[in-house]
């Protein structure tokens, strides 16, 4: 046999290990419920259990389920954010180093407020920068309303 197979075998192998790896902890993780619009596969994980609580609680609960605030409102942005969260979500909870009580990123804040504007927007087309904040600085529905959503 020469060299050349014998680095597509290993290759193969390595492959086939990988995905099999990687279905396998897709199915024991449950993986494929977050492709559901099911607020409970947000609270497969523990960390996610007083979050979960909280919307139960909310004034939100019976209009808005975690996809409504937590991503964008189109099918590609929605998934493409499932995605990149579940990615990360998955990596810290496999190696370690993720903050309890979990902590909303720089982006998904700002997709938790666009969803915001974008369901309320009714009401909130007038809110500007107002002249007590920095100029750079706009007003945030989160900063005030945080407790809506779900507790923290």
């Amino acid at each position: 046999m020469s060299l050349y197979f014998l680095k597509l075998i290993v290759i193969g192998v390595g492959l086939g290990l990988a995905l099999g790896v990687g279905v396998y902890t897709f199915w024991y993780g449950k993986g494929y419920s977050y492709m559901s619009n099911d607020p409970l596969a947000c609270a497969n994980c523990h960390i996610m259990d007083d979050q979960y609580s909280g919307w139960l609680k909310s004034s939100h609960k019976t209009v808005a389920t975690c996809n409504d605030c937590h991503t964008p409102h189109n099918i590609a942005g929605k998934y493409a954010t499932k995605a990149w969260n579940g990615f990360w979500h998955s990596y810290y909870f496999t190696a370690g180093g993720f903050h309890e009580p979990i902590q909303i990123t720089e982006l998904n804040r700002r997709i938790a407020e666009a969803s915001c504007r974008d369901c309320h927007a009714t009401m909130v087309h007038s809110i500007t920068v107002s002249e007590d904040l920095e100029a750079s600085e706009e007003m945030s529905c989160i900063r005030c309303h945080r407790n809506v959503g779900h507790m923290h």
